[in-house]
């Protein structure tokens, strides 16, 4: 029988804690694929002795957000925003300006408004994916970080349950496109709404197949 992989989700905090950089902010996106609403950026700092504790029993099996059901998503997130030991933020930047200046500056400029509400500073920051670029704290980009470290996949769930709970808001705004079933992701039902509606205020526009074909545009 294949023995199970431990994996150290605190592997990347625990290094650094080590160093006595103690305020490590894990920071993570949710809605960078929908056509429709904001991209959501959460930023959040667990405290370092969770580091020797342990989790709190309550927040066991903490993960990336796309590996929990939606039941286990909003246990973790009132368990984290309950906590009074878990430090966290969570910015939003919506359909008009992801237009304006393209989805991955939109996502970066969540991810830098939700760090600068969290006072003092971190000293260190733990990005899932990619650096970003005009991130002027220090940091430490992992590949699939959500599912390596407990501070991005504390981040993940705040960013995506607090993206999901916006989308039912504008499903009761606009209950013709579905977004309480799909979120904004393009799905057939969505792509049907659209079709027969035209897209809604919330509606990304620079996004396929909302933007407009070149050859319309002459």
């Amino acid at each position: 029988m294949a023995r199970a992989i431990l994996i150290d989700r605190f592997e990347f905090e625990r290094t650094l804690w080590g160093r006595g950089t103690t305020r490590v902010a894990g920071v993570d996106e949710a809605g960078r694929g929908p056509l429709a609403g904001p991209v959501v950026a959460a930023a959040a700092i667990l405290p370092a002795q969770w580091a020797e504790a342990g989790l709190p029993r309550e927040l066991d099996g903490l993960n990336d957000s796309k590996q929990l059901t939606a039941a286990q998503r909003e246990k973790f997130f009132a368990c984290l925003t309950a906590s009074g030991e878990v430090e966290y933020a969570v910015a939003q930047i919506d359909a008009v300006q992801i237009d304006e200046i393209n989805i991955l500056r939109a996502t970066h400029r969540a991810m830098n408004a939700a760090l600068a509400d969290l006072v003092p500073q971190p000293q260190h920051v733990l990005v899932d994916g990619r650096p970003v670029k005009t991130m002027r704290l220090p940091q430490t980009a992992i590949i699939k970080g959500d599912a390596r470290s407990y501070s991005i996949a504390a981040a993940s769930v705040l960013a995506k349950v607090t993206r999901d709970r916006l989308m039912l808001e504008f499903d009761r705004q606009w209950p013709a496109y579905g977004f309480a079933e799909h979120k904004g992701y393009g799905t057939a039902r969505h792509l049907a709404a659209i079709a027969t509606h035209g897209p809604c205020p919330i509606h990304r526009k620079s996004f396929a197949p909302l933007k407009p074909k070149e050859s319309e545009l002459f």
